[in-house]
């Protein structure tokens, strides 16, 4: 058989683009939206001369941003970012460092700088430059990262970012904490070591929490949320999820977003959604957040190189952590923590950068080469 009739044989590649990944996104972009609206129309009347739309509109500028920021990401061949990692990783050090001298306080916390009219969350880049960061220099050790001490350097190299987050954001310092705990444990095939890093972790976060008094006092209304005026928030979100049912009330009949629920738009969105579509709407976006892990795992499983895949299970790890810490928060299993639900929760800068990962994703997605 001559060269050519064997090449003519042989299977012919085309790129695959995960279509099924980029209609879940647009389908909880869309559902968040809805709900965003739902959730603080009532807000918006009250707090911004009577706009109830108010909220709505500032999302959707951001997710409209985020949007374009998604499609030219994916478009671009991810090993480009390569180039850009560790001067975006140092960036986020220095960004993290200014909130704590020159941050914004908004209800308490300290995590928004102010340049001009616009204000952003410096954490929310963090999380992405970290996944970078951390997918390229795992690619690199990759040979050396079941030695232990190859682990903790990885661990250690997040030490100062985890640090400077976690001064005002524990909740966003503990997500990228775990977005390097995910990585590592994937990559390294030995599993025992985790236990020595868990058990550290535990201990790190234990000595952190009773540095300052507040996040003590989190733990105590979390175990007792009806003997504090902290627990006030806890209580109207669980009373808001016993009161959905199972259909719920209906779309915009939630009563306990009437100014019983603080900022219900933000990381109690979740008892609304459980309050005005029941247990039926909840466990339905619920499946949808799995179904979109197993997209994320279906990329990475055939990624043309561990930093791709890397990439891919970083944003699956961060997507995940997001909805069940949020979760188990809204229905008091752990400490409130502040963080919000991915796509669902206002936030303009988490929208932004969710969507730039989402790009990152799709981005990987199509590297990879199917058989005709």
């Amino acid at each position: 058989m001559s060269p050519r009739n064997e090449r003519s044989r042989r299977p012919k590649k085309e790129n695959y683009f995960d279509y099924s990944l980029l209609f879940i996104i647009i389908f909880l972009i869309c559902f968040g939206l809805v709900m965003l609206y739902s959730t603080s129309s009532y807000n918006g009347q009250i707090k911004a001369n009577g706009d109830s739309a108010f909220y709505l509109k500032k999302q959707l500028t951001a997710t409209i941003l985020g949007l374009i920021a998604m499609m030219i990401i994916a478009r671009i061949d991810y090993h480009f970012w390569e180039r850009f990692t560790l001067l975006a990783f140092l960036l986020s050090h220095v960004l993290s460092a200014a909130v704590l001298f020159v941050g914004s306080d908004f209800n308490g916390s300290k995590r928004w700088l102010k340049i001009g009219p616009l204000s952003f969350q410096p954490s929310e880049f963090a999380k992405l430059a970290v996944i970078l960061f951390l997918a390229l220099v795992i690619s690199k050790v990759s040979k050396k990262i079941k030695q232990f001490r190859t682990m903790l350097l990885v661990i250690t190299l997040c030490g100062p970012i985890v640090a400077l987050v976690g001064v005002n954001n524990l909740s966003t310092a503990i997500i990228i904490l775990g977005i390097a705990v995910i990585l590592i444990f994937v990559a390294s095939p030995k599993y025992l070591q985790f236990i020595l890093i868990g058990v550290g972790g535990i201990a790190f976060m234990g000595i952190f929490i009773y540095l300052e008094q507040y996040r003590a006092e989190r733990l105590k209304i979390w175990l007792n949320p009806e003997d504090f005026d902290k627990g006030y928030q806890t209580l109207q979100g669980l009373y808001a999820i016993g009161s959905g049912g199972i259909l719920g009330k209906g779309l915009g009949q939630s009563m306990q977003k009437l100014g019983f629920v603080p900022e219900a738009q933000n990381d109690m969105i979740f008892s609304i959604i459980c309050e005005e579509l029941g247990l039926f709407g909840a466990v339905c976006l619920i499946l949808l957040f799995m179904l979109m892990i197993w997209r994320f795992m279906i990329i990475a499983n055939n990624a043309p190189d561990l930093y791709g895949a890397l990439i891919v299970v970083g944003i699956m790890g961060h997507i995940a952590l997001q909805v069940i810490l949020n979760i188990a928060v809204v229905t008091n299993s752990i400490p409130n923590t502040g963080i919000t639900l991915p796509f669902i929760s206002y936030g303009g800068t988490s929208a932004l950068f969710l969507l730039s990962e989402m790009g990152l994703a799709l981005s990987v997605s199509r590297q990879v080469k199917l058989e005709k």
